[in-house]
């Protein structure tokens, strides 16, 4: 089925409308409100509704844009006063228990099926990290009466996560792409991304702290565009010089939602905002890429894999 512009626009502005409605019932019947995101995109989709979206690259675009603006946003709300008690427990759980999620799934999944086990290890490598916009969106959006220590470490594992994953994920690509290729290349490969990230994020939560404060712009409403723009800066130049920009992003919010700015408090709401955005045009999306149709012949699997994953894999990690 084709649809003009106009016909996309009036689509689009009807699931939104939905899903930010919808979110309500679902808080109040204790079902995740990125699962009805997730739900509505599937229904739009072209076995029901008719919107046909089969491009990974629109997708991937989609995804890390709205992935850099979740972080960001989660990097803000941030206390580093609660999150250094729980610092080490937090890297070892974003880091060594990726791993060990993503080795456990591998395995599995190569005994179960007839996938070998680097293609096991790739399955697992990207389903090995819990997902920040769900996280963050669940403990910010409920009562959810966790005390002590866990909420801090389960925000700051979830934010922190993605680059582990998402390096493990392009490495068993390339292994599986390049069998001769030895895999002690990759140690430093991944060393350099995290260090560059890191500092890259770091010094850019200091630079945005200074610009912010120093430029001094006679529209209020421009300061949320120039904030914009340095994040996607901090994004686009950590990986440009070969870090990971997801971390950058992710340190680089922490260390500015610890600083005092000008229009701090309206900065916040807006990314708050803009997050949830981006969660519901993330997971609609997914949602879109999704064809009802083809999961039947896979389901028993998929659920098998997925019952592992939650009572074996994270458990073990």
């Amino acid at each position: 089925m084709t649809y003009e512009f106009t016909d996309l626009l009036l689509i689009v502005s009807v699931m939104l409308f939905i899903s930010i409605t919808a979110s309500k019932t679902t808080g109040k019947i204790n079902i995740p409100s990125l699962l009805l995101f997730l739900g509505i995109g599937m229904f739009a989709g072209s076995d029901v509704v008719g919107i046909y979206l089969d491009d990974p690259h629109i997708a991937q675009s989609l995804g890390v844009i709205s992935l850099i603006l979740i972080l960001f946003s989660g990097g803000l709300d941030t206390q580093l006063s609660v999150v250094k008690p729980v610092l080490l427990h937090g890297i070892l759980l974003s880091t060594v228990g990726v791993l060990i999620s993503t080795f456990s799934i591998g395995y599995f999944v190569s005994y179960i099926s007839d996938f070998s086990l680097l293609e096991g290890l790739l399955l697992g490598a990207i389903v090995s990290s819990t997902d920040a916009a769900a996280v963050f969106s669940i403990l910010r959006s409920k009562k959810t009466g966790l005390k002590g220590k866990i909420r801090p470490i389960l925000e700051f594992e979830s934010g922190s996560n993605d680059p582990m994953a998402y390096f493990l994920t392009i490495a068993f690509t390339y292994l599986l792409t390049t069998p001769e290729a030895p895999v002690l290349d990759l140690v430093p490969i991944f060393i350099k991304q995290m260090t560059i990230g890191s500092i890259l994020g770091y010094l850019m939560g200091n630079a945005m702290v200074l610009i912010i404060n120093k430029i001094k712009l006679d529209i209020e409403g421009l300061y949320p565009v120039l904030l914009l723009s340095l994040t996607l800066f901090t994004y686009a130049g950590s990986d440009f010089i070969g870090g990971n920009g997801f971390l950058a992003v992710y340190i680089s919010g922490i260390i500015l939602g610890n600083k005092n700015f000008v229009h701090k408090k309206s900065l916040l709401r807006f990314y708050d905002g803009q997050a949830w955005l981006m969660q519901i045009v993330m997971f609609i999306t997914l949602g879109l890429l999704v064809f009802p149709i083809r999961i039947i012949p896979i389901i028993g699997i998929g659920l098998i894999i997925s019952l592992f994953l939650i009572f074996i894999a994270r458990p073990l990690a």
